[in-house]
């Protein structure tokens, strides 16, 4: 497909698929972001919900519900709860990493400061939770309750991981199991859940999750060095000047000779980079074939997306979270 025409990207037809939903979801959010008390929260939590996302976490929520069959508008509610605890985590995760840009705009943390960001992620946080209760359903609550310590423990995980050139790609995985395929994993299988749906569906559905949030966090880290930064909102090689170990700098590390795992420490452990640092860094991935490898892997897990999706009902959206598992992979090759 072209990546370039909006009209065939899955995730616009998928917009389109479930416009008057997303639209209750909208007006869900809005009116749960409101406080009558702290004025800060809606301002704070706005800039970031109205900041042009894509909604991809509830949309896949309402598309799992649909392929089941469910007619009613606790899907809607779980799409609003999936949508707060990423927005939470993403205000969060700005503070850790002392971020200043997000989606080609000022970050939350650097228009108001660290601490509008944190307490309004943890009011986010707390409201999600309301929104899960609402639906009466305690294996709901379980599944995202679960999600949530999920992202956190990856997190943290990330905290000590991430600058270590002794990193694995097992631990790496572990990483983005946690803070991006959880909340992927959990959104798809909670649509199963509230359609009733059998425990091979919805397991279906988690594994569906599970193989596209890893597919699509890979991909990410593959644009970091080969992206168009008009496009990501991103600079190429941001990942590398913050000294994120991602997947193609482990990889490249694991082949590295003595001199080559010396400049893996100085500029990624140590923090002492210099011009031209990260020219040599993105020739040392071309040298160990890292940026093909992470891009089979991100491949094979888009098509272990595709394998799981083959288990759940015959219907037009299943297709388009087929093409979507392609997509996501499509933009970096």
């Amino acid at each position: 497909m072209s990546l370039d025409d909006a009209a065939t990207k899955p995730h616009d037809r998928l917009a389109r698929q479930f416009a008057p939903k997303m639209e209750a979801v909208n007006a869900l959010i809005r009116a749960r972001m409101a406080s009558e008390h702290a004025p800060r929260i809606p301002e704070v939590t706005a800039h970031l919900v109205e900041a042009g996302g894509k909604r991809l976490r509830p949309m896949l929520t309402l598309a799992a519900a649909a392929i089941c069959g469910y007619e009613g508008d606790h899907d809607e509610r779980l799409a609003a709860t999936v949508e707060f605890i990423h927005t939470a985590t993403l205000l969060h995760d700005d503070v850790v990493d002392e971020s200043g840009q997000r989606r080609g705009r000022p970050t939350a943390n650097l228009l108001w400061d660290n601490k509008s960001s944190v307490l309004v992620g943890d009011y986010l946080f707390s409201r999600s939770f309301q929104l899960m209760v609402e639906t009466g359903s305690l294996r709901v609550l379980d599944i995202l309750a679960n999600a949530s310590a999920t992202i956190a423990e990856g997190e943290v995980l990330q905290l000590t991981a991430s600058r270590d050139i002794a990193t694995t790609e097992a631990t790496y995985l572990q990483v983005v199991r946690g803070k991006t395929a959880a909340l992927f994993s959990a959104a798809t299988e909670v649509g199963g859940v509230i359609a009733g749906a059998s425990d091979e569906v919805t397991g279906a559905l988690y594994d569906y999750g599970d193989a596209l949030g890893i597919a699509f966090q890979i991909a990410d880290d593959l644009l970091d060095f080969q992206g168009d930064s008009a496009k990501t909102g991103k600079n190429v090689g941001d990942d590398f000047r913050e000294r994120k170990l991602t997947l193609p700098l482990i990889k490249a590390i694991a082949k590295a000779d003595e001199t080559e795992r010396a400049f893996w420490r100085r500029t990624i452990e140590k923090g002492a980079q210099g011009e031209g640092d990260l020219d040599h860094a993105i020739a040392l991935l071309h040298k160990h074939h890292a940026l093909e490898e992470t891009l089979a892997d991100a491949q094979g897990w888009a098509a272990r997306a595709q394998a799981a999706l083959a288990k759940l009902p015959a219907h037009p959206v299943r297709d388009m979270l087929g093409d979507l598992s392609d997509y996501v992979v499509a933009r970096v090759s």
